[in-house]
């Protein structure tokens, strides 16, 4: 196998990407022709296929999937390479070597509430540093997929013992959310309402405690996410078993009451490659998510034991 060049990649992760060749010629400034017969050259070289072409485009088959998402990761070390080596090229007093882009994935609540004091206090540090931050719903393969897809640079995800974290990353745990009931200020019998629930990655242990308590009932409502679930609850229309996070700011109208010494919790932590974890831009970050350990406590005169 010939090596391939990184023009070749950054065609490989734009037809993936557009699913379409056409496509992918506009977003490049190439012709279609150009990009089929780099992608041509790309599978022969690979020798494997990573398209299944159609009239509705180009859709990557598995081979295809796994190698835009090295081609993305690839990519994307050339443009840290270069610019941590002008950075210090510069010399002291040069440019900050920790600038450029940074690509985050977070989940609602960790976008909302656990990224912004970090972001602040790293952006002040280092104004070079440009942070994209996408919400991506923690389900299935959640925010470490964005990573680990190439899309990101660095996840916020649910991780810990009872959730591992997934083989070709590395991450460490930043907090651990205690689950509370939330439910209506005033009701006299809040176990007694309907469920308000939503999707959301959570560990085996959560899952396990939640199966053996007889008094949740089937969800009612499945809302989209955490917010609308908290709104919801706060017009009275059910009660939810909520992770700290989610209740950080919690609206008017709402109680929050502790489920006891057994109750359910999940981690959350940081992940990122093996070869982003040493780039002066993430380590930053990390260092910046870890001084923010304590934002899941809630403190409010809402809760009770």
């Amino acid at each position: 196998m010939t090596d391939l060049a990184p023009q070749e990649l950054r065609v490989i992760a734009a037809v993936a990407d557009a699913r379409g060749f056409s496509a992918a010629a506009r977003d490049l400034g190439m012709t279609q022709s150009a990009v089929s017969h780099s992608v041509r050259t790309s599978e022969r070289r690979i020798g494997a296929v990573l398209f299944e072409r159609g009239r509705r485009g180009a859709t990557p088959t598995p081979a295809g999937d796994v190698v835009a998402a090295h081609a993305r990761r690839i990519l994307r070390l050339l443009d840290v390479m270069g610019t941590e080596a002008r950075g210090i090229a510069a010399g002291p007093g040069g440019t900050d070597t920790v600038s450029g882009p940074l690509r985050i994935a977070a989940f609602r609540s960790a976008a909302l509430h656990l990224l912004p004091p970090a972001l602040e206090r790293l952006t002040a540090r280092h104004p070079g540093v440009e942070p994209v931050v996408r919400m991506v719903r923690e389900v299935g393969r959640g925010t470490a997929g964005e990573v680990l897809d190439g899309r990101a640079d660095l996840a916020v995800a649910t991780i810990g013992t009872t959730s591992p974290v997934e083989p070709g990353l590395v991450g460490g745990v930043l907090l651990e959310e205690e689950y509370s009931l939330v439910h209506p200020a005033g009701h006299s019998a809040p176990r007694t309402l309907p469920l308000v629930d939503w999707d959301e990655n959570c560990t085996s242990y959560t899952r396990d405690w939640w199966a053996a308590q007889s008094w949740i009932p089937e969800a009612t409502v499945q809302a989209e996410d955490d917010g609308a679930v908290l709104s919801m609850v706060s017009r009275g229309l059910g009660m939810a078993i909520m992770p700290g996070l989610s209740l950080y700011g919690a609206p008017d109208g709402i109680r929050i009451t502790a489920l006891g010494p057994d109750r359910p919790t999940r981690s959350i932590g940081y992940l990122t490659t093996p070869e982003q974890a040493r780039s002066l831009a993430v380590r930053a970050l990390i260092r910046e998510l870890r001084a923010e350990r304590g934002v899941a406590a809630v403190s409010d005169s809402r809760k009770s034991d």
